[in-house]
């Protein structure tokens, strides 16, 4: 099972208030429905779902509708329910913001659907159930998404979630307009505003999971790259000395300083602190970090006169 057929499994379990079934179905039916020469028909693939708009309908307007199985048309082996709802259709269409009294689109539902913050939610949950996705974040990339045919009722969508902050994008497709959220804090928000709550623990628990994951990558690559950083330095300061040695030059060089060549040739693998601490260890003489680079400096610069007389 998708991870959007258990969010939307999860929200039809409860039926929520009278008021609240009408945005619900407004949500659902403007996002979803159309006419035929059968009547006004419905489709979905879920069953959850299908139940649901059986039983709101007969609790609301109290009449038995139409259903149909027909195989899939998308490839996805799936039976296809055709819901038609045959009695008081105009009356069922206008009270849930459909159509006017004459029978006439609304391009948004009237204000008494949306008009408080538990239908707002409820309608948005109907938009959910009827058009919308959200990848498995398990799985894939964080995202959400709306699909809805008229360019008015994207917008209406897009204004009523983002009065929730949640920042939605929208874009033109070739069918519609598909409103989006890929901010996972915002998804997480989205969750909890169609009252997905097994779905927001799901998704803040992969959440975390998938950011220690990163943030061990981001350590273990931080430690390859000082592993490399040490590999380079110490590969420097060895061909510095091969240099000096192959022109006699180590003389050249103050006791403390020869004493530090030693060493590097001794440990070729050591990063400068633990040279540092090595010598300071087996010599009884104290060496900082930054006392051992300025020793390696000297090496570099007499390696560097000696390049130079190389080439004239």
């Amino acid at each position: 099972m998708s991870y959007t057929t258990q969010i939307k499994e999860e929200i039809s379990k409860n039926m929520g208030s009278k008021s609240e079934m009408i945005a619900e179905l407004s949500g659902y039916i403007r996002n979803n429905g159309h006419y035929t020469s059968n009547g006004f028909q419905l489709t979905t693939e879920n069953p959850i779902i299908c139940e649901r708009i059986e039983k709101q309908l007969e609790v609301l307007y109290e009449v038995k509708i139409k259903k149909e199985i027909k195989d899939s048309l998308n490839f996805s082996k799936k039976d296809l329910f055709v819901l038609t709802i045959e009695e008081k259709t105009s009356f069922i269409l206008t009270d849930i913001g459909y159509q006017d009294e004459q029978g006439n689109y609304l391009e948004r539902p009237p204000q008494y659907i949306v008009g408080a913050n538990e239908e707002i939610r409820a309608y948005l949950k109907g938009v959910f159930l009827s058009s919308g996705s959200i990848n498995d974040p398990k799985t894939s990339r964080y995202h959400m998404e709306l699909l809805i045919e008229e360019s008015t009722e994207a917008v209406f969508v897009q204004k009523l979630l983002n009065l929730f902050d949640l920042n939605v994008k929208i874009l033109t497709r070739d069918k519609g307009y598909m409103l989006y959220i890929k901010e996972a804090d915002k998804i997480s928000d989205y969750l909890k505003l169609i009252k997905a709550n097994n779905a927001v623990l799901y998704f803040e628990n992969q959440r975390i999971y998938r950011n220690k994951k990163n943030q061990a990558n981001r350590l273990n690559n931080c430690e390859q790259a000082n592993i490399d950083k040490v590999v380079a330095t110490a590969t420097a300061q060895l061909d510095d000395i091969t240099i000096i040695e192959e022109n006699l030059g180590t003389s050249l060089l103050d006791e403390k300083t020869q004493e530090a060549l030693e060493y590097r040739k001794k440990y070729p693998e050591a990063s400068l602190k633990e040279l540092s601490e090595i010598i300071t260890i087996e010599t009884g003489s104290p060496i900082t970090k930054s006392g051992l680079n300025h020793r390696f400096r000297k090496i570099k610069e007499l390696a560097t006169r000696f390049k130079e007389l190389d080439k004239k």
